[in-house]
């Protein structure tokens, strides 16, 4: 039939039948006019809950919600409810049935009242991204009971989940995710997970993350066959993974992380063929690569990351064909990367840091051309980064830090113009930086610093072209950076700069316009003069950390000066190793780090240190300050945990008013003109692990009552005018974490503390475990590799091996006593020889007597022991040649008889450590001994081929000693004295001219 048969046909059929046509419009106009409105009850059950909630404008600014009930209103014309924002209803019966009020602004407290639970007929309800104030999920949930979505997600919901929720069985989408708020968390645990398995069979969606499970996964979970998406992320869920788990045939995700799952992926988890994503992150899943994870050949999304997974990468990882994201961070693994990882030529994503591979990256120009994160950082691989890098056209975020990479990177990716963020820190690349880097114009992030690159960079020509730069750090390289007289970089807004160590002799000028910096670190450079005002403008309110240390500033271009930066947050200053006069600068309120050592500053403390009542260090050691400490210092010790004011004019006494749980770590108050006794509210200070309290004025006796500090490591009471005896414990021990304690030029009397000997039990450890400093951790001011602050370094200065040595880091396997200048009687305690990893010993210029104890050859890692000018007696027991470690012995001024022992240390140690004892013979004296005083160990004579010491393995034993030992060696940054290298020396060369005179003989 043609179309103009059709158009006859239907004229004919209106024209005979117009009456059905007729009909026909009537009854569907009638029919849309007749759709049913929503039930009154139903209504006013909705008005109701709306009254119930605080919501509005107010709340809307606040969590960045949409007040969706706001059109809910009761007047004429909106009657139908089913109109309202969020409601829907069934067209043919006018009820409810779905309800989305998610993130709209509500906020209160919903109870069993609630009329909600008045809409029975629901079956999609959203709640999600409100506040409930930590409500329970009433029981009245029950009445829901068609329900087949329920999202109550990031409501602030907490307590243990009605077992109603379990009668649900419509449910295909369960959400209640999100709960772990202050004031509790959700928890399923009566009823626990297994019975929700078993009940809530038609489950699509099931998210429990941030619920409080508690339990292992249960094996029923397999006869959830319809799930399509798991979560039960950080849900305390413990032992291993079931195997039913492979049952889950549908399952496109599956997040488990942040538990305490155990033992390896189950082999089944192979038959997730539909599954997408898979994230076990932060379990404590300690095994190899699973090798189940190859079959998976399906999976777009692997994270196995924050584990402790470890081993080899397999080969089988190349099936994973249609990976876009892998992430393998932050576990054991280890060896080379197979070559069947090119295979992955969908990936978007490859996170491998914090690992331990070797080798070298398989990177290839036909490889990995889909990457937009490439993450390398703490891998372990070496080598150089090739030009086929430049390949990688897609990539936008680069990074490489903390590996042993060389060469030169930046001259290969010039041409990746999609780069927004390059984090090469802490590798060993080196070069130029190159012009091509202006090419990178989406550049956001630039950390290069702590690498080798060299020359001069003109630093606002890449400006120009760095128009959406906010990070830039360049820190600690061998660059000399430059900046022109007048800068126009208004256009950025740069957050982070970081130019330390980058030889600058001014403030750079581009600087000025940048408004929006957060953290500024200009130190270990050479920039002189005054700090210009632009830097002190009170806009610059974002700022959170200036670091200008280790220049040469001599003030401030402005006065008073008040310090920029954010008065709600914390901000850290450090000013120290400058050449600052005049008065402390002062600092916005929330200020948490001030450090100004190391100037020529003036004046008191001001009044103003009494507001920064988030202070958490104040460092102002090695000025010209002086006054009276304000009594505040004390009194927000609950957050302060460094006060380090050495080296200064302080006067009076120190104040009494350290309050209970005090977070105090170090109190280093020494070399001032403190008064009086130590103040007795230190006893509050639990966390105290350094007080330093030397070189003061300090009148009192020694105080026992510090030994509760159970954290205590460093006691230093030098030069004061501490007096009598140290009694011994009467009940328990003290001092049990002490490793540092010097007392010396002071007026204690009595006997050594015998019984305290056998209560210092750090000093019985012999540490070998890997090298630490004491330190107290601050505040972190930025999150790049190039931090500005991030510890504060214990230092002190200790009498050793005859000389005050400066230690600006403690080693926390340093182990020290040092008793000089005082008048102790009596012997030394055999007790002391208990103290097994003691290291220092000087008890120099006391009235001590009897014979020097056999015992202290067991102290066998002692390096410098000094009993000089006391009135020990007898002979040097010959057990202390096995002191390998001696590296100083001092035995000078007592009666001290009889022959010096001979071999391994004793033979470093020249006539100074001997003078001034009539009775003693032997080398290096120039008095012989009589026939019959001859040590146990006979020194050959000098023309023998021997004749250096006993034998071969001495020598061994002693450079062992010498450059193995903590107090002498480079762990402390000293050098070795030229008096043993030149000792060393003259021997040989003297056994070389006895052996050419021998040779000569027989000629």
């Amino acid at each position: 039939m043609g179309l103009s048969s059709i158009c006859l046909f239907t004229m004919f059929i209106r024209l005979v039948f117009p009456f059905f046509f007729l009909n026909f419009t009537i009854a569907n106009v009638t029919a849309s006019s007749m759709l049913p409105l929503c039930h009154d009850d139903e209504r006013s059950a909705l008005l109701q809950f709306k009254e119930s909630r605080i919501s509005g404008d107010f709340y809307a600014w606040k969590f960045d919600c949409r007040p969706t009930m706001a059109s809910w209103k009761p007047e004429e014309g909106s009657v139908d409810c089913c109109s309202w924002d969020g409601v829907h209803c069934n067209k043919n019966t006018g009820h409810v049935i779905k309800l989305d009020l998610s993130h709209s602004c509500l906020f209160g407290s919903i109870d069993s009242s609630s009329s909600l639970f008045k809409l029975v007929h629901l079956q999609w309800l959203n709640l999600a991204l409100n506040d409930f104030n930590s409500s329970e999920i009433p029981p009245e949930i029950i009445n829901l009971s068609r329900l087949s979505y329920l999202n109550l997600s990031g409501t602030s919901l907490s307590g243990q989940i009605p077992s109603e929720i379990l009668k649900l069985s419509n449910l295909v989408s369960l959400d209640l995710s999100l709960n772990d708020v202050p004031g509790g968390r959700l928890e399923l645990q009566k009823p626990n997970l297994e019975n929700l398995v078993e009940k809530l069979s038609n489950l699509k969606t099931l998210d429990l993350g941030d619920v409080s499970i508690d339990s292992t996964i249960p094996h029923n979970i397999g006869s959830l066959s319809s799930l399509t998406f798991v979560s039960l992320r950080n849900c305390e869920l413990k032992g291993r993974i079931p195997s039913s788990l492979g049952d889950l045939s549908k399952l496109l995700h599956l997040d488990l992380s942040i538990n305490e799952l155990l033992g390896e992926l189950p082999v089944s988890v192979g038959n997730l063929h539909s599954l997408k994503e898979l994230d076990l992150s932060a379990n404590f899943l300690s095994s190899e690569w699973p090798i189940s994870i190859g079959n998976l050949s399906s999976l777009k999304e692997l994270d196995l990351s924050q584990n402790n997974f470890f081993g080899e990468l397999p080969i089988s990882i190349g099936n994973l064909g249609s990976l876009k994201e892998l992430d393998l961070s932050q576990n054991g693994f280890f060896g080379e990367l197979p070559t069947s990882i090119r295979n992955l030529f969908s990936l978007e994503k490859l996170d491998l840091s914090f690992n331990k591979f070797l080798g070298e990256f398989p990177w290839s120009s036909g490889n990995f051309s889909s990457l937009k994160l490439l993450d390398l950082r703490s891998c372990g691989f070496w080598g150089k980064v090739p030009h086929a890098i430049s390949n990688f056209t897609r990539l936008q975020f680069l990074f490489l830090g903390f590996n042993n990479f060389s060469g030169d990177l930046l001259g290969s990716i010039g041409n990746l113009r999609s780069l927004e963020a390059i984090y090469m820190s802490k590798c060993n690349f080196s070069g130029q930086i190159t012009s091509s880097l202006r090419n990178l114009t989406e550049l956001v992030v630039l950390d290069m610093a702590q690498n080798a690159y060299g020359g001069t960079i003109e630093l606002d020509v890449l400006l120009t072209s760095w128009k959406k730069l906010e990070v830039l750090a360049l820190s600690l390289n061998r660059l000399s950076v430059l900046t022109k007289a007048t800068s126009n970089t208004t256009s950025q807004k740069i957050q982070y700069i970081g130019l330390r160590s980058c030889n600058l002799t001014k403030f750079p000028n581009f600087l000025e316009n940048q408004r929006d910096m957060v953290v500024l670190d200009l130190s270990d450079n050479r920039i002189q003069g005054k700090v210009p005002k632009w830097l002190l403008d009170p806009n610059m309110q974002n700022l959170s950390a200036l670091n200008l240390s280790h220049n040469l500033l001599t003030g401030f271009d402005q006065h008073p000066v008040l310090l920029p930066g954010n008065n709600g947050d914390l901000v850290t200053f450090d000013l120290s190793s400058n050449n600052l006069q005049g008065p402390l600068p002062v600092p916005p309120p929330g200020t948490g780090n001030y450090l100004a050592s190391n100037s020529s500053l003036t004046g008191e403390i001001p009044s103003w240190i009494c507001n920064l009542n988030i202070l958490e260090s104040l460092v102002l050691s090695h000025n010209n300050l002086s006054g009276l400490l304000p009594q505040c210092l004390g009194n927000f010790s609950n957050v302060l945990s460094v006060l380090d004011l050495q080296g200064n004019n302080f006067s009076g006494t120190i104040p009494n008013t350290f309050i209970k749980e005090s977070r105090l770590g170090v109190v280093d108050l020494s070399h001032n003109l403190f008064q009086g006794r130590i103040p007795r509210s230190l006893i509050n200070c639990s966390k105290l692990e350094f007080l330093g309290l030397g070189n003061n004025q300090i009148s009192d006796t020694f105080p026992s009552w510090l030994g509760s500090l159970p954290k205590l490591n460093v006691l230093i009471l030098r030069s004061n005018i501490f007096y009598g005896i140290i009694e011994e414990p009467r009940t328990g021990c003290g001092f049990s974490k002490l490793r540092i304690i010097d007392l010396s030029d002071n007026r204690f009397t009595g006997k050594l503390p015998s019984k305290s000997f056998l209560c210092w039990n750090a000093m019985k450890i012999v540490n070998a475990s890997e090298l630490r400093y004491l330190q107290d951790v601050l505040s972190p001011s930025g999150k790049l590799s190039n931090d500005i602050l991030s510890t504060y370094d214990y230092s002190l200065t200790m009498n050793i091996k005859g000389r005050m040595m400066t230690y600006n880091k403690i080693p926390d396997i340093l182990a020290g006593i040092i008793l000089s200048n005082n008048t102790f009687d009596g012997a030394i305690p055999a007790s002391i020889a208990n103290l097994k990893g003691l290291q220092v010993l000087n008890l120099q210029y006391n009235n001590l007597q009897g014979h020097i104890p056999s015992c202290l050859g067991n102290l066998t890692n002692l390096e410098s022991l000094d009993l000089s000018n006391n009135k020990f007696s007898g002979r040097i027991p010959q057990q202390l040649i096995e002191l390998t470690f001696l590296e100083f012995f001092n035995v000078s001024d007592n009666y001290l008889t009889g022959p010096i022992p001979q071999g391994k240390q004793f033979a470093t140690f020249d006539n100074t450590s001997f003078n001034g004892n009539s009775g003693l013979c032997g080398k290096p004296l120039s008095k012989g001994c009589e026939s019959g005083e001859s040590p146990t160990n006979e020194d050959h004579t000098e023309g023998s081929e021997e004749s250096l010491f006993s034998g071969v393995s001495d020598w061994k034993i002693i450079l062992t000693g010498y450059a193995g030992g903590l107090v002498a060696g480079l762990v402390l940054g000293f050098n070795f004295s030229t008096g043993i290298i030149g000792w060393i020396l003259e021997k040989l060369g003297t056994q070389q001219k006895a052996t050419k005179r021998r040779r000569r003989r027989r000629n």
